[in-house]
């Protein structure tokens, strides 16, 4: 089928838009916002068919892993670190899932991993390069 595996792979952070403003709209605590600042978050992703294992590795050994089933409810963890509930969504080959604050889309475009994050108003753009 179209589309499968075409996630899986490691990805490192290249550039972002309006990371403060979003951040500022999430109500991210200060540590945090820093912490995600500029930094090469390396986002490693294993697709198995709907089922998807992604991990962001940030610098200083932390890391953030979610595992979750397209169309299935499960137990995820925003940036803030806060655990919640979300039913992931694959649409038109985007990956698409609704934060407890924000709105989340996740896609592979030119070999880039594109993720788009909006909050009232506000559109986050993190792109990160394929490394792996």
């Amino acid at each position: 089928p179209k589309g499968t595996m075409a996630f899986t792979g490691k990805y490192e952070f290249e550039g972002d838009e309006n990371y403060d403003a979003f951040v500022q709209k999430i109500g991210l605590p200060s540590d945090k916002v820093e912490m995600g600042k500029n930094c090469k978050i390396v986002t490693e992703v294993v697709q198995n068919g709907n089922d998807f294992t992604w991990t962001q590795h940030f610098p200083g050994g932390r890391t953030t892993t979610n595992t979750f089933t397209v169309g299935k409810e499960a137990d995820m963890e925003t940036m803030g670190g806060k655990q919640f509930k979300a039913t992931v969504k694959m649409e038109d080959g985007k990956l698409v899932a609704d934060f407890p604050n924000y709105h989340h889309t996740a896609e592979i475009c030119g070999g880039k991993l594109v993720e788009i994050s909006t909050s009232s108003g506000v559109v986050y753009k993190r792109t990160s390069k394929k490394i792996a």
